[in-house]
Parts: structure tokens; C-alpha cells; sequence
């Protein structure tokens, strides 16, 4: 069951990225994603489902619209560095993270390498090794929020507060 869910998202995921309905590419991204669900199911829809699988997912789809929001203002301090170089400052982030699953490290861990001017460099158990291109991009990972936030995707222990989004208290 869980490998059909896993193929039903992957081409489903496929279907509206391609762009392509005709017979022979419909065929191949069934094959591939028939071939990624039988090989990663275990990585993409952990066994067993549990109860909390649904709430994971809701506040899957918040966060992803912050992560974008993210990403803008990251892109746009990345335009200021650009005309400004002598505010680049690049520097090794080192930091301890809360988060147990590793569904969640490397939810993190992806998070800060998509945001433009960090890039997550190893993940050490609880250790994160992270290169930020200035001090504000540093500073932006030592408030924890991004790490809170998806503590709170995963109900991690600790990590059950809803987070306050860009636009103030409550908003995600």
C-alpha cells in the first residue's frame, strides 16, 4: 500500500512538472516513478503510517510557503551583496539541533542550502556545519527559527509552538 501511495505522489508530482501527455512520455514517467516508489518508499513514506501522518503533512504545506518566503528575502539580500562586496562576509556555522528524526535533519538540511547565501556543508549527529556568504545570513540561522519551524512539521518534542510567521504572530 505504501509503495502505490508513494508511485500515485511521484507521478502525480511527474504529471504536472513535465508538461507532456502523450503516450510515450506518460510511459516513462510511470517506469520512473513506479521504479523510485519500489526503490524509496521506506525514505519517502516512513513505516508505519502513524496517527500524526496527516498533521506532518498539513504543516508540511505551511511550511513550504514560508521556506519560499525565505527564499526571496534571501535572494534579494543575495542582489545587495552583489552591488555591495565589501559586506560579504563568509564564515563556518557551526550549531546543535534539537531535532531527533532524520526525516527532520535533512528537512533542515535542505532548507538551508536552498536558501540562497548558506549551504549546508555536513550534518554530524546533532552537529549542522553551514557556510554563510555574510553575517546576516549567519545570523538568520542563529535565531533557530528555520530549526523550530520544522521541529514543528514533525512534532518534535520541543518544538510544538506554533511558530509566528513573516507578517507577525500566529501567521504561517
Amino acid at each position: 500500500m505504501r509503495v502505490f501511495i508513494a508511485f500515485l505522489v511521484l507521478f502525480s508530482v511527474w504529471l504536472v512538472w513535465s508538461g507532456h501527455f502523450d503516450t510515450a512520455h506518460i510511459g516513462y514517467g510511470i517506469l520512473c516513478s513506479a521504479l523510485v516508489a519500489v526503490l524509496s518508499t521506506d525514505l519517502l513514506i516512513p513505516a508505519p503510517l502513524s496517527s500524526r501522518t496527516p498533521g506532518v503533512i498539513g504543516r508540511l504545506l505551511c511550511y513550504v510557503p514560508w521556506l519560499f518566503y525565505e527564499i526571496v528575502v534571501a535572494n534579494l539580500h543575495m542582489v545587495y551583496l552583489v552591488w555591495n562586496p565589501s559586506k560579504m562576509r563568509t564564515q563556518i556555522v557551526h550549531f546543535q539541533t534539537e531535532l531527533r528524526s532524520d526525516l527532520a535533519k535533512a528537512t533542515l538540511g535542505n532548507s538551508i542550502t536552498l536558501t540562497p547565501g548558506t549551504v549546508t556543508l555536513d550534518v554530524d549527529d546533532d552537529t549542522f556545519t553551514v557556510h554563510a556568504v555574510s553575517d546576516q545570513a549567519a545570523q538568520r540561522l542563529a535565531t533557530g527559527e528555520m530549526e523550530h519551524r520544522v521541529g514543528y512539521v514533525f512534532m518534535e518534542t520541543g518544538h510544538n509552538v506554533r511558530p509566528s510567521g513573516p507578517a507577525g504572530p500566529g501567521t504561517v
